[in-house]
């Protein structure tokens, strides 16, 4: 038996920064291989070079989740290369300033839909039947704004967060006899660079008292680590500050 075929294999998007990158660092420590995906090779570089650092097994795969070819490829490579997938983390996304329905792009509007929302989709599509072989995981980051209405979000971003939790239980209802199990995630406001596409960027006093992406990295890593026959549907997560 391989290295590889000996682990567990975790395929992470958005892993160049936030929660992707704390996500995927956290889990090498607990002793999963994992793929790190993004469209910035560089970061990704980063990400996997302090996983190795530290111990642990990484490899760059970079990827555009809003590519369609490019994301069936993508699991194709990780297919020959990993020879599984035992868990999916989906933490790319995007948000724009513009947020209101009197200001938005609607060219704005689709590619944070494609991002947030189509993409999601279009990824665990193309690893589903890794996902049935391996009776695995897919934890799905949304946002508490799709848990609890925030009119700051943006009509665009709202609407392609709160889309997510449908993609949650239809594969929850529909493939749980393969053992598929997925969770949406709801993550109240967390210190990233991610804070940089809102109007007004919270201050250094207000970030500190925002949740850490390394937070959201140990529950994700708490779904992740959890037993084939245990199936987490939802789990929201806040800072104390935020109302």
């Amino acid at each position: 038996m391989t290295e590889v075929a000996a682990s567990r294999v975790l395929w992470v998007t958005g892993a160049g920064s936030g929660v992707g990158r704390a996500t995927a660092i956290a889990a090498a420590r607990d002793g999963w291989w994992v793929v790190a995906s993004g469209r910035r090779v560089e970061a990704l570089e980063r990400t996997v070079f302090e996983i190795e650092s530290a111990g642990g097994r990484g490899q760059v795969l970079p990827l555009d989740v809003r590519d369609g070819a490019a994301v069936r490829l993508a699991s194709k490579v990780v297919r020959e290369r990993w020879g599984r997938v035992d868990a999916l983390v989906l933490s790319a996304g995007l948000n724009a300033r513009r947020r209101r329905w009197a200001d938005q792009s609607m060219d704005e509007f689709r590619e944070i839909v494609d991002t947030n929302l189509t993409s999601t989709a279009t990824v665990i599509d193309a690893a589903l039947s890794d996902l049935r072989s391996s009776r695995g995981s897919v934890v799905v980051v949304s946002s508490q704004s799709a848990w609890q209405f925030n009119a700051g979000a943006g009509v665009a971003y709202s609407a392609s967060k709160a889309g997510l939790a449908a993609l949650c239980r239809t594969l929850n209802n529909q493939e749980r006899s393969a053992g598929v199990r997925a969770c949406c995630l709801y993550p109240g406001d967390i210190a990233t660079e991610f804070l940089r596409h809102r109007p007004a960027v919270p201050d250094e006093a207000s970030q500190k008292l925002m949740l850490m992406p390394e937070d959201v990295a140990r529950v994700v890593c708490f779904v992740i680590n959890s037993p084939p026959h245990v199936r987490i549907d939802e789990l929201v997560l806040t800072p104390v500050s935020q109302a």
